[in-house]
């Protein structure tokens, strides 16, 4: 049997889709829950650049940009060397209902590890999307 390859997780949040849609998109909304700071050029073959407290930095690839729907992009595995050209694919999807807006991100490429690389990648990201999404809520209900 293979290592899990696929993160998954849902949230509702009760906001329209413009907003939500914002939050996870724009320069302003990464920047003020994901990291501390961002730079967005929202393109497909465009990157976001997010820097944190610490000095710790991260450059998406923006793979996938359906307005509004779907936001995918590719990103370093956490715990591997920058100059690692291995990545992740993530995506963000939205959906809306008469409450809100239920936003899903799938992460996945983690298969392509070896064992200890992989476990660390796995949990770190598994645990860190319960927490990123929990600061995304309370970043649109603030």
């Amino acid at each position: 049997m293979g290592f899990p390859d696929r993160i998954e997780r849902s949230v509702h949040i009760d906001q329209p889709l413009e907003r939500v849609w914002a939050a996870i998109t724009t320069a302003e909304g990464l920047g003020s829950w994901f990291g501390n700071s961002a730079e967005v050029d929202l393109r497909v073959g465009g990157t976001a650049k997010l820097a944190w407290e610490g000095g710790d930095a991260a450059e998406w690839r923006i793979e996938r940009l359906e307005p509004q729907t779907t936001f995918g992009y590719t990103w370093p595995i956490h715990g591997l060397p920058d100059s690692d050209p291995r990545r992740t694919y993530v995506e963000f999807t939205l959906t809306p209902n008469d409450t809100g807006t239920t936003v899903t991100v799938v992460e996945t490429g983690f298969a392509q590890l070896e064992p200890d690389d992989h476990r660390k990648a796995f949990d770190g990201n598994t645990d860190g999307w319960a927490k990123e999404l929990a600061k995304l809520v309370t970043y649109l209900h603030g």
